[in-house]
């Protein structure tokens, strides 16, 4: 589903108009984005969290000339899902 897909989705599915839907998934990725950005976790119980996670600066490898190369650390988003939504993944199984 494209953010398109998305919107259209959601305003079905609370009844509002694709601009207000669209509105809402926009201050949600921000609101998301802001609190990754200084570090924090946000934590939606029974969905999952968002989290920064520090990636060490290591030594790799260009893939196309084979040359040593170093990359740098960053911090990288992540989502680990909370039980509820699990449970919504497998239940068709």
């Amino acid at each position: 589903m494209n953010k398109n897909e998305f919107i259209d989705y959601i305003s079905t599915q609370q009844n509002c108009t694709k601009t207000k839907a669209e509105e809402i998934i926009n201050a949600f990725t921000k609101a998301v984005t802001g609190a990754l950005s200084e570090e924090k976790t946000v934590e939606l119980v029974g969905f999952g969290s968002f989290h920064t996670s520090k990636v060490e600066a290591r030594k790799g490898r260009n893939p196309k000339t084979g040359e040593p190369i170093e990359v740098d650390a960053y911090v990288q988003a992540k989502f680990s899902a909370g039980k509820k939504l699990k449970d919504a993944c497998n239940s068709r199984a």
